[in-house]
């Protein structure tokens, strides 16, 4: 645009001056698109041939929080025991 023509349209106040700022960074060395999935277990045929050597495999987690216990009930026989009472209540 034209300097007379932006100094209008910026008193106007349609017109907003943006500076962009954009930097390029070279993809590193071991820079790769596909995603490579660990292996997790080993076969039969895997130590023989040595090729288990170069695989990548996911770590193991020793800490996992885990499911509670599933404790806690009541005997079936002290409910019903405690049935008269809350009828009457």
């Amino acid at each position: 645009l034209p300097e007379r023509e932006r100094a209008e349209l910026k008193r106007r106040k349609l017109l907003l001056e943006v500076t962009l700022k954009s930097f390029w960074i070279p993809p590193p060395s071991a820079f790769s698109t596909a995603v490579a999935r660990p292996e997790t277990e080993l076969t039969p045929e895997t130590p023989p041939t040595g090729s288990w050597r170069r695989l990548p495999f996911k770590p193991y987690n020793f800490s996992p929080p885990g499911l509670p216990p599933a404790c806690g009930h009541l005997h079936p026989l002290l409910k019903v025991r405690s049935a008269p009472p809350q009828i009457f209540l």
